[in-house]
């Protein structure tokens, strides 16, 4: 299946994406199904539009991308951002092809490991907004007070540049650490694509579930089972 990514938002969490899903293909049967392009969308456009709370205007870029997918011979396609999913449903109108959204296999995911109740740690409004209230069955707890725009400072940062410092990495993980240890989370959701950064190869000291990894899952998953009933 061809797959169309729409990234550049930010250019880290693009090069996990590609990374991890070629991975995955390689690793399903020892040949490759996949084809992939990507488009890049600019993440100065995304946090202005998000600050904002421009749908319309993000939608206009997003559509735009979508179209230049489809010409390329893209048959779905996935936004690289979980702040990006904040005019999902809006581009799901547009789009010419399908979109493999980051949000509706969360859940399951979450469920299936058994936790009912996580924190939720990025941009600020994915954590206000509670990831966009899309889980019906799961709690969400989020850092409180001047925590919250804390951790979206030291994760704005991090999109953007690509690199965490040691003062960001800290931030990040006391406030996953207190939404488990005072607010009863089993564990945090990683709801900014580019948070592995400053995870990769630390103990953070709580359970988390990458909501990156759970994306690109999904997107494997489509692909196979597109590629699987064509060959039939």
């Amino acid at each position: 299946m061809h797959i169309g990514l729409i990234g550049g938002i930010g250019p880290a969490a693009t090069e996990f994406y590609y990374r991890n899903l070629v991975k995955a293909d390689q690793a399903s049967d020892g040949y490759s199904r996949m084809e992939l392009t990507i488009c890049h969308a600019q993440a100065s456009d995304l946090i202005r539009n998000i600050q904002v709370g421009d749908v319309d205007a993000q939608v206009r870029i997003f559509e735009v991308l979508a179209n230049r997918l489809s010409a390329a011979g893209a048959e779905a396609l996935a936004v690289t951002s979980i702040a990006g999913h904040f005019c999902i449903s809006e581009l799901e109108k547009v789009s010419p092809i399908p979109i493999i959204d980051a949000l509706s296999g969360l859940e399951s995911a979450l469920i299936q490991n058994g936790y009912t109740r996580v924190g939720v740690l990025g941009n600020k409004v994915v954590m206000e907004t509670r990831l966009f209230d899309s889980f019906r069955e799961t709690e969400i707890v989020v850092p409180p007070g001047d925590s919250l725009n804390k951790v979206h400072e030291a994760y704005m940062s991090i999109a953007v540049s690509g690199a965490a410092n040691e003062d960001q990495r800290e931030t990040i993980f006391q406030a996953g650490k207190k939404m488990c240890d005072e607010q009863g989370a089993q564990a945090v959701v990683l709801a900014g694509t580019d948070l592995f950064v400053a995870f990769n190869g630390y103990e953070c000291g709580f359970k988390y579930v990458d909501s990156a990894l759970v994306h690109i899952d999904a997107i494997h998953r489509a692909s196979m089972e597109n590629s699987d009933n064509k060959s039939l």
